[in-house]
């Protein structure tokens, strides 16, 4: 790759979890009723036909792992999980009440945090409490995060009892430089350990999460990291760009200097050494920063054009209502963004006055629903369209007059009606969807929000 290029497009960019991205939700105008009303709307619009999503967010690790950007609490005390689960049942049993019929329950998705920080038990009365009151769909798919230092093959057992299939892995580097540097301590025995246990058991997706750009990390550990993941034969890769992101996060992300982590054409050699890696053992490139095997779900669906991404990542299967239970989840109506509170006492409080404890949201407009539409294709399928009324947007043709410069570097090829992402174009994905995001350009933020888009 030209390194000019990597300086060119090496700015600061959103990951398009959502749009609009988060501080550009109009928070003022949003407000609970609003809110409720967008989740009747959608959730009588999917429900029977597709079903819904859950994200549940468990919050708590033993230990702080310095790179990480998600909400956690730090603690060894578990006497935190039950009233926590408690509450979280209690705001699952909120949303239940707005509903006219029985939820049809398509996705589970347990983040955090640590989920197996959480005993086996309470996450056995956790799911049960959920499907106590929902039904399970045909296709469902529940997945969840482990650590491997302290995933049992106990934990694995009871989740596959309960219907999980699917399970990914925190793994980032095996570098010890690098893990001290991150404070995530974890040999490959152990991730070894608990994938052989997982596909023992019968899980049908093991995942394993990599990470470059990370502190003091070198092209051969990124090789040897590739090496050892090979031998494991997972069946899906993250490979994500670290997020460096101080600013937002931190303390947290300030164990090391910003000089210790690789910068613009070092950091991408990091990826395009490892993405060869995994391209020739047989890892297919799907949407940004995943890989999988080709007989994967994730990969399948790339194939077959239904491919979906939300706040939970990517997914074979696509529902348009995505609830996020716990303390920081974020809510996904399709017209309606919602978040909880951060902060676990006011989590609680808000539960206790019998309110989903929302305190910041976005309900989209017509033109941000076109915009979604657009960008979620882009990082998706890799292309778009504008064809039909319902995609179309006034502001394409100036859109595409500032895309001409990435369509003259190779990056995007732009046909009628049409635009497709290049091979050379997929390390810029976040730039190229950058051109469609109009809140964005109205508004350039005066300081730096997201992390570099390389």
């Amino acid at each position: 790759m030209k390194e000019s290029l990597i300086q060119k497009y090496n700015v600061p960019g959103p990951r398009y979890t959502s749009y609009p991205t988060v501080p550009y939700w109009e928070n003022e105008a949003f407000n609970y009723d609003s809110w409720i009303e967008s989740f009747k709307k959608s959730f009588r619009e999917s429900n029977s036909s597709e079903g819904i999503s859950i994200y549940i967010h468990l919050p708590f690790c033993e230990s702080l792992c310095t790179f990480c950007g998600c909400s956690k609490r730090i603690t060894k005390n578990h006497s935190v999980e039950q009233p926590y689960l408690q509450a979280v049942l209690k705001e699952w049993k909120l949303y239940c009440d707005e509903m006219e019929e029985r939820p049809i329950i398509k996705e589970i998705h347990l983040g955090g945090g640590t989920p197996t920080f959480f005993s086996i038990k309470n996450l056995e009365d956790l799911i049960n409490g959920i499907l106590k009151t929902g039904k399970k769909a045909k296709d469902f798919e529940f997945s969840f995060e482990g650590h491997p230092n302290n995933t049992t093959k106990e934990h694995l057992q009871k989740l596959y009892d309960l219907g999980f299939r699917r399970v990914s892995f925190g793994v980032q580097d095996y570098s010890e430089t690098v893990q001290k540097a991150i404070h995530r301590i974890q040999s490959f025995q152990n991730v070894a350990k608990v994938t052989f246990w997982a596909k023992e058991i019968g899980y049908t997706s093991v995942g394993h999460d990599l990470v470059f750009g990370l502190p003091f990390q070198r092209i051969e550990d990124i090789v040897d990291t590739i090496e050892k993941t090979k031998s494991l034969k997972p069946d899906r890769l993250a490979f994500y760009s670290y997020a460096h992101t101080p600013w937002i996060k931190g303390n947290g992300q300030r164990g090391y200097k910003d000089e210790d982590i690789p910068k613009d054409d070092e950091k991408r050699k990091l990826y395009e050494v490892g993405k060869a890696l995994l391209n020739s053992n047989g890892y297919h490139e799907i949407g940004m920063d995943h890989f999988a095997i080709a007989t994967d779900s994730l990969y399948k669906a790339s194939r077959e054009g239904k491919l979906h991404r939300n706040f939970m990542g990517y997914s074979h299967s696509k529902t348009q209502m995505m609830i996020g239970l716990g303390v920081s989840s974020i809510s996904d109506t399709w017209y309606g963004f919602a978040q909880n509170v951060k902060d676990l006492d006011d989590y609680y409080q808000l539960l206790e006055w019998e309110k989903i404890p929302v305190f910041k949201g976005h309900i989209l407009s017509k033109e941000d629903l076109i915009i979604r539409k657009h960008i979620l294709n882009l990082m998706c399928n890799f292309e778009t369209s504008w064809e039909n009324e319902v995609a179309f947007l006034p502001q394409i043709p100036e859109i595409l007059e500032q895309l001409k410069e990435m369509e003259t570097d190779g990056l995007i090829k732009i046909e009628e009606n049409k635009l497709k992402v290049t091979k050379s174009g997929k390390p810029f994905l976040r730039n190229i969807c950058m051109a469609f995001d109009l809140r964005l350009k109205r508004k350039a933020p005066k300081t730096q929000l997201f992390s570099m888009t390389v």
